[in-house]
């Protein structure tokens, strides 16, 4: 069984959760976030803090309630203090911007792609080739970012394309004469 699993998750002041069935609910600052937790697990409201264990003596129980867990201390951080990615644009003449609540990038095809942001996530750019994704969901954060470094992922030669910041493109030698 999962040892981080048994740990219960703390509910910071400011922040409420509710529990109804396998339906859980927080609340913050931040936004709101609901997760439905599967029927093997059961999930307990403690004062101030939520408790995960599985509901039976199952395989998929055991193994389904650290996910669980993970997943609500996820909410209680994206609602608090929130999830951010950082996107960086490397090769001449890449450059973002915004207009209005979309995302235009200039990558070197024949025409600007223009990305739409899905709800609860907002770009910015800070500087032409940087790109800031936040949100309080982390799985969205993350598909965004994903979804944007899809569009022109980094290539070994030149290392041209979208890069997360701090991201190592291994590169390789070109040809040899």
């Amino acid at each position: 069984m999962s040892r981080l699993g048994k740990l219960p998750v703390e509910i910071p002041s400011g922040v409420t959760a509710s529990v109804n069935g396998g339906e859980v609910s927080v609340k913050g600052p931040k936004g709101e976030l609901n997760f439905s937790a599967p029927p093997a697990v059961r999930i307990l409201h403690e004062d101030g803090s939520l408790r995960v264990e599985p509901a039976e003596n199952s395989k998929f129980g055991k193994s389904m309630f650290g996910t669980a867990r993970a997943r609500i201390r996820n909410m209680v951080h994206g609602v608090t203090q929130g999830y951010e990615k950082t996107l960086e644009l490397v090769g001449v003449g890449y450059r973002a911007q915004m207009q209005g609540s979309d995302l235009k990038l200039s990558l070197g095809l024949s025409h600007d792609v223009v990305y739409k942001p899905r709800a609860g996530v907002s770009l910015s750019t800070p500087k032409p080739t940087e790109i800031k994704i936040e949100g309080a969901d982390a799985q969205a954060v993350g598909q965004t970012a994903a979804e944007i470094r899809g569009f022109r992922p980094p290539e070994p030669y030149k290392g041209k394309g979208i890069k997360y910041v701090g991201e190592y493109i291994r590169r390789k030698e070109g040809k040899k004469k």
